[in-house]
């Protein structure tokens, strides 16, 4: 009878592979990115490396354009892409106070145009998918266009 039971197999490590290689599976990588770039902050990092995906670039461009990051570039080719970020800071202070992811893989939350509510009073910034693509809560309000709330930032 195979072994049913977890926890008896090395963390991290496929129990079935002969070869013992690193099993890395991420339910929600958008929320592994902005916990990334939580975790650098805290730990005063000037540059992160997160893998690429056009969604990931595109919700770091929108914080780049909006002045929460210092730096956006895509490097790499082929299966080796990444996402170089060089974050901010204030007085040494991150320049980002809080990442908050909204929407789950498994709990889409959809809005429309007259349920967009600001961010912290105006201070930040909601990040929503819309079909005419990824754009603020600001633009998605002035465009009359909802969508789903990705994450907000402030």
């Amino acid at each position: 009878m195979p072994n049913l039971f977890p926890g008896n197999g090395k963390q991290g490590i496929n129990p079935g592979c002969k070869n013992e290689q690193l099993v890395k599976t991420t339910m929600d990588p958008i929320a592994d990115m902005l916990t990334i770039i939580r975790n650098a902050q805290s730990a005063r990092r000037r540059t992160i490396k997160v893998p690429f995906s056009k969604l990931k670039l595109e919700i770091a461009r929108i914080l780049e354009r909006k002045g929460f990051l210092e730096k956006v570039v895509k490097k790499g080719k082929g299966t080796k892409k990444l996402i170089e970020i060089k974050l901010k800071y204030q007085d040494k202070q991150p320049f980002i106070s809080g990442l908050q992811k909204v929407s789950k893989p498994g709990q889409p939350i959809y809005v429309g145009v007259r349920h967009i509510k600001p961010v912290r009073n105006g201070y930040g910034i909601a990040v929503i998918s819309t079909p005419k693509g990824l754009m603020t809560d600001k633009e998605a309000r002035k465009q009359k266009i909802g969508g789903e709330i990705i994450c907000k930032v402030w």
